[in-house]
C-alpha cells in the first residue's frame, strides 16, 4: 500500500527511472488557493545542488493533472506529476546479481518475485519523495496558521556539517544526519487514543521516508533517564502554555496547543564509492562491490524538506478527521 491518511489521503506513484513520478492527493477540501509556483520553493530545497548531494539534476516541475481549476481546489482527487529527464541506469544492471548493503535490492526483489523496477532503486528511491512534498505544500495551507520548520542540526554525529560532508566525500564514503523539527502554533486536541496518536501518525508518515530510522519527540530517549519531577511541563496560564516542553507538545497522543517538536534521524546513503565485501547471488559466493553512478554522499541535506511536508501531511489528515475543530477553524 502507498496511501496514507484517513481523510486526507496522500498517494505516491513513480519509480526514479521511470517515466515520471507523482501524487495523488483524496479528501482535500475545495477552495484552498493553489497555483503551480506554490510548490516550487519546497521541491527546490528538495533537488540536488548542494555539495554532497547527486549530481542528478532534475527539473522537477509540477504538471497539475486534476483537482485544480481556476487556482482553487475542486474537492476531487487532485493529481501532480513531474517528468523524469536527467536518466542514467546503466550502472544498476549489477545490482540484480549483487544488491547493494544496506539498500532495498535484496528486499524488493523478494516482495515483488523479481518483477520490480531496479533502475535508480525504482519505487524504493528518495526520488519519489517529490510527490510527498508537494502533499506537504497542500497540507500547509490546510493548517494556516501553523508554521512547520525542520532543520539539518547534526551530519555525520558532528554539528559542523560542511566538513562532515566534505570528509564523506573525500573518502568515498557517505554520512547520515539528525534533523529537528517544530512546529509553531500548532492546533490543540488532534490525536486520537492509541492507535492513532498524533505521535503514531506523525512517525508512521515520518518512517516512510527513505532512509529515516528513528523518531523522537520532545525529550525523546532522554526521558527514560529523567525524574517525574523533570520531565512533566508545568502549566503557566489558563491557555495551556508549559513552562518546559518535554512532551514536544503532545500529551496522550493529543496535541496540547504547545510548540510540536520531534527529531529524526536518517541513516548514511546505502550507495557508496568504498569497495564493501558482499555476497554475489548469481555466483554464489562473496565478492567485491564498488558501486558506481550518481548518488548522495548525504542524503539528510535534502531530507528537511521532506520531514516538513510528512509532517503537516499527517497533522492535516488528523485536523480533517476531527471535523469540530476544523469547523471552528474557519
Amino acid at each position: 500500500m502507498n496511501t496514507f491518511g484517513h481523510i486526507f489521503r496522500v498517494s505516491l506513484s513513480g519509480e526514479s527511472h521511470g517515466k515520471a513520478i507523482g501524487v495523488t492527493i483524496d479528501g482535500c477540501p475545495p477552495g484552498i488557493p493553489v497555483q503551480p509556483d506554490d510548490f516550487l520553493p519546497d521541491l527546490s530545497r528538495r533537488r540536488s545542488g548542494k555539495k554532497g548531494t547527486t549530481p542528478r539534476r532534475e527539473e522537477d516541475l509540477p504538471d497539475i493533472l486534476s483537482g485544480i481549476y481556476n487556482g482553487h481546489t475542486t474537492g476531487s482527487p487532485i493529481t501532480i506529476i513531474s517528468f523524469n529527464k536527467d536518466v542514467d541506469s546503466g550502472s544498476y544492471q549489477q545490482f540484480a546479481s549483487v544488491p547493494r548493503p544496506g539498500h532495498a535490492d535484496f528486499t524488493s526483489r523478494i516482495k515483488y518475485s523479481g518483477f520490480a523496477d531496479p533502475r535508480g532503486g525504482g519505487h524504493f528511491s528518495g526520488r519519489i519523495t517529490w510527490g510527498l512534498v508537494v502533499a506537504g505544500v497542500i497540507a500547509k495551507k490546510i493548517l494556516k496558521d501553523s508554521k512547520v520548520i525542520a532543520t539539518l542540526i547534526e551530519a555525520g554525529g558532528s554539528k559542523d556539517i560542511e566538513r562532515a560532508v566534505e570528509e564523506a566525500m573525500n573518502a568515498g564514503d557517505s554520512i547520515g544526519g539528525l534533523i529537528e523539527c517544530r512546529v509553531e502554533n500548532p492546533p490543540a486536541g488532534l490525536g486520537e487514543p492509541f492507535f492513532y496518536s498524533a505521535e503514531s501518525a506523525i512517525s508512521q508518515i515520518l518512517f516512510s521516508i527513505p532512509a529515516v530510522k528513528g523518531v523522537e519527540f520532545g525529550a525523546g530517549f532522554k526521558a527514560a533517564s529523567m525524574k517525574g519531577s523533570e520531565h512533566n511541563d508545568p502549566f503557566t496560564d489558563s491557555t495551556g502554555k508549559t513552562l518546559t516542553n518535554n512532551a514536544g507538545g503532545i500529551n496522550g497522543g493529543i496535541t496540547n496547543g504547545n510548540e510540536i517538536l520531534l527529531r529524526v534521524a536518517v541513516k548514511p546513503t546505502s550507495s557508496i564509492g568504498k569497495e564493501q565485501k558482499t555476497f554475489n547471488f548469481s555466483a554464489g559466493k562473496m565478492t567485491t562491490l564498488k558501486v558506481e553512478g550518481r548518488h548522495d554522499a548525504c542524503i539528510a541535506l535534502r531530507v528537511p524538506v521532506i520531514v516538513e511536508a510528512a509532517v503537516a501531511v499527517a497533522l492535516a489528515d488528523l485536523l480533517l478527521l476531527d471535523r469540530g475543530i476544523f469547523s471552528r477553524k474557519d
